[in-house]
């Protein structure tokens, strides 16, 4: 082992093992760890007693097992709750849990901002520092399993799990933080560690297209696609990834993944619809046309409003018009609940604390200035003046 102190708690069971083994101890060790780490919850080695005295002393010297710090909590009227958690870095990021009857979804950060800078996401608005360790990604799930089983949501730790989903929808743009990622999805379904269903984790990402297809053969959980236009022209404006990454290649990865999976698994296509952007039913219909062929659902966000956004949420009928253009075209369309919007912890409104090292927020906070000032024009024309 090293000297200096190595958070084991985003280690999934094969590091673990690699790490005992190194240290010339039983690699069967391993699965005592995981046990006591996250089912039980238990992160003082000196309390794991059915492990060896010696191991947990030279444990207790010589490695940690840490969760992040909570910085701040906040409850919504619906039950959400989200934390702003510090990273080692000195960052802060947001992780939000949403209850629902016997289900139980967290949304988990993966980076400190993003370096994506989608136009209607508050997240890419506060700029990028770097990617969290799979201990700071783990630990945010570690840290609302605490916090269920202290309100008495679930069963008992050591039997069946409070949590039912995770899904990396939180800061940051996961698949460019793979390595971290995909360790923390192995632990999340590891049995011996949070035992979720594979089909309950998801991985979601703005089109990364490359880690799309590597991800078919890493790790096996669920995928969503942060899609939002029906064509290039549009979708570079949106998610600028896409002047890498156009359509075309987005969706050959998709069916890569596909051909990995199993006949019934399906990408989530997410689509946040915004108004008289992204919302005609000329767009559903082309959104039609652009997915056929592709095992797909489609996930409808109604915009979420935060301070200095350049667009609006469609009105109901809208939406309920542009989903039903979708279903009449034979697609399975979900409509997104918007949850904790009173706490800005709805989609698209994690912000945080983050050490900007693009310089993105104050590039940002000088365009929405300069357009403050452009009182003469019209709303709409200021709003995508704004936006571009």
């Amino acid at each position: 082992m090293t000297t200096a102190a190595t958070n084991l708690l985003g280690f999934d069971r094969a590091a673990l093992e690699g790490y005992f083994e190194q240290a010339g101890e039983k690699p069967f060790r391993a699965r005592i760890l995981l046990r006591w780490l996250h089912r039980r919850g238990v992160t003082d080695f000196l309390a794991m007693t059915d492990l060896p005295a010696r191991l947990r002393e030279r444990l207790a010297e010589e490695a940690e097992a840490r969760s992040p710090q909570v910085i701040d909590r906040h409850e919504s009227a619906d039950g959400t709750v989200k934390w702003a958690v510090g990273t080692d870095s000195g960052d802060v990021v947001e992780t939000v849990l949403i209850p629902d009857g016997a289900r139980a979804t967290l949304c988990v950060s993966s980076q400190a901002g993003c370096a994506l800078d989608c136009a209607f996401c508050a997240t890419g608005k506060q700029g990028f520092n770097g990617n969290l360790a799979a201990a700071e990604i783990v630990g945010q799930v570690w840290l609302a399993e605490r916090e269920l089983a202290q309100r008495g949501a679930g069963s008992n730790l050591g039997q069946e799990r409070a949590l039912t989903n995770v899904v990396f929808m939180g800061m940051g743009e996961p698949l460019l933080n793979f390595d971290a990622a995909t360790m923390a999805v192995r632990v999340l379904t590891d049995d011996l560690a949070y035992g979720l269903s594979k089909r309950r984790v998801t991985i979601s990402t703005a089109g990364v297209a490359p880690r799309i297809r590597d991800l078919a053969g890493r790790v096996d959980c669920a995928l969503a696609v942060s899609l939002h236009a029906p064509d290039d022209a549009l979708r570079n404006e949106l998610v600028p990834i896409n002047r890498r990454y156009p359509i075309a290649d987005l969706l050959d990865a998709c069916r890569v993944w596909l051909a990995a999976q199993g006949p019934r698994r399906v990408v989530t296509m997410e689509y946040a619809l915004l108004r008289g952007v992204n919302d005609s039913l000329a767009q559903a219909k082309a959104l039609a046309k652009l997915l056929r062929g592709v095992r797909c659902k489609i996930n409808l966000i109604p915009f979420n409003a935060f301070p200095g956004a350049s667009f609006a949420r469609p009105d109901d009928e809208a939406v309920q018009a542009f989903q039903a253009s979708l279903l009449n075209a034979g697609y399975t369309v979900t409509l997104r609940t918007t949850r904790g919007d009173d706490i800005a912890a709805a989609c698209g409104q994690l912000t945080g604390a983050v050490q900007d090292r693009t310089r993105r927020s104050a590039r940002h906070a000088a365009r929405n200035v300069i357009a403050g000032a452009m009182t003469g024009a019209s709303g709409q024309a200021l709003a995508m003046g704004a936006a571009s």
